[in-house]
């Protein structure tokens, strides 16, 4: 039997497994989390009673318009918030990614609506398995990544005393253990491109912001090979990182090796974190082995393979940050290999107000200038003040002499008006329609006869004689 043959028999065998284990957890029911356990006849309990069989059962759409009954008819009934938790919880058994936004979204109105009670706590948890459940492996979309390490480290900050808080930080030590891979491939890809710039700036990403990650060890040894790679000018960036890979896990297999790659720089080799030594051991022991059956599922599954993520350890809290790659220019003012918006810092030296005590306020007078100018006639300039002086100097003498001659004829003056005449519109003339003409045959056109010699006789006697210059005669 062939290779191919016995891996596809294998394949089978698992998929009939897998086949036969979802019948099996069809068929169980499983119990539900919050019933009361009050014994009592009152109407509002045996609905909600009746509600819960039906989600044990399956029958979740029954099961939630008998709770929306409860909640509709017994307004102030002390099951409300038990009923609204269930609805939410029908919805997360129903699966399927349309019933499980619906449950996130009445989770987040159970925790608005009664933040002080302790199944807020729970309702957070279960938006956090929500996101965690629709998880892709590290190389596809990872929105579903960032709401799931934001929802769950909501648990932790809103929550911290609560029995969900252990479970919330597992679950967040699994969400960035998928996100570090996810840049670790990113920066291996630009590693075998031989991109040691954008490679390194995966890299130092992710031994800053997940030193829980189960290939940091790897991560700082390839990092500091891009540092070496990009030549003499990032000796000190390969030395720290090198060095921060002895000191922080110390039980790598790439330990040494880094120590023979800092004394051939003649740089300090550190001595071993007993903390992180102590957390090395305790991964070890508590390690995850995956069987062969995990092992084929794995490859044709699409959930990702959180086996080999960290088992102790404070998660980052903080969010994930891009850095700058190390041959970009650092913007002034920023220090560091972090990236992100630099900071604004403000100055509290305020300058003296003497010049505002002292000189008007401009916006004032511009202010009244526009006001002013709004209702006050422009004045005339200097060239029509004399054009119109003139012109007045000129009617008032015309209209003098025009009374002193009527005195002296014994006629009454002329009135005169001092206002000047406006000019009349120049004429515009039409132009003159062409006149239309005959068609004049070609038997018609006759040449023109020659002049006789008599004629041009003629012509030349009508012809006016040219003026003499002789003087007169005395």
């Amino acid at each position: 039997m062939t290779i191919v043959a016995r891996l596809t028999k294998a394949r089978l065998i698992v998929a009939a497994l897998s086949l036969l284990t979802l019948v099996l957890s069809g068929c169980h029911h499983k119990k539900y989390e919050n019933p009361i356990t009050k014994d009592t006849q009152q109407p509002d309990k045996v609905l909600f009673d009746k509600a819960i069989k039906d989600i044990e059962k399956g029958r979740y759409e029954m099961a939630r318009l008998t709770l929306n009954t409860l909640m509709n008819t017994y307004d102030t009934s002390e099951y409300l918030a038990k009923a609204k938790l269930a609805i939410a919880d029908s919805w997360m058994r129903e699966g399927g990614s349309h019933a499980w936004a619906q449950a996130e979204a009445e989770y987040h109105d159970f925790i608005l609506f009664y933040p002080q009670m302790e199944e807020a706590a729970e309702a957070q948890m279960k938006i956090c398995d929500v996101e965690f459940k629709q998880l892709d492996k590290p190389d596809r979309d990872n929105a579903h990544l960032l709401k799931a390490d934001e929802e769950c480290k909501n648990v932790l900050t809103k929550f911290p005393n609560s029995r969900f808080a252990p479970q919330a930080a597992s679950r967040v030590r699994q969400v960035q253990e998928v996100l570090a891979e996810g840049e670790f491939r990113v920066g291996t890809f630009y590693r075998a491109k031989a991109n040691y710039s954008a490679s390194a700036n995966r890299l130092q990403a992710i031994t800053d912001q997940y030193p829980l990650y189960s290939g940091a060890d790897l991560a700082l040894w390839s990092l500091g090979d891009n540092y070496t790679k990009l030549g003499p000018r990032f000796r000190e960036k390969s030395t720290v990182a090198y060095q921060k890979l002895i000191r922080d896990y110390p039980l790598s297999l790439y330990a040494e090796d880094a120590k023979k790659r800092l004394k051939a720089m003649e740089a300090e080799v550190p001595d071993p974190n007993p903390v992180a030594v102590a957390h090395m051991k305790y991964e070890k022991e508590n390690a995850t082995h995956v069987s062969m059956f995990g092992r084929y599922w794995g490859q044709i599954s699409s959930k990702p393979d959180v086996s080999k993520a960290s088992k102790s350890g404070e998660p980052q809290m903080a969010p994930f940050r891009p850095t700058i790659p190390p041959l970009v220019p650092v913007p002034a003012g920023q220090t560091g290999s972090s990236g992100g918006v630099t900071d604004v810092q403000a100055t509290t030296d305020v300058p003296q107000s003497s010049a505002l005590d002292t000189k008007p306020d401009a916006r004032l007078s511009k202010t009244t200038d526009t006001t002013q100018g709004a209702n006050v006639r422009p004045q005339p300039t200097v060239a029509e003040q004399a054009a119109a002086t003139s012109g007045t100097t000129h009617t008032d003498a015309q209209a003098k002499a025009e009374a002193d001659a009527a005195a002296n004829n014994g006629q009454p003056p002329k009135k005169t008006s001092t206002k000047a005449k406006p000019p009349a519109p120049p004429k515009v003339q039409k132009p003159s329609k062409p006149k239309k003409q005959k068609p004049v045959l070609p038997s018609e056109t006759a040449p023109q006869a020659q002049p006789q010699p008599q004629d041009q006789a003629q012509q030349d006697s009508a012809k006016p004689a040219p003026a003499t210059t002789d003087p007169p005669k005395q």
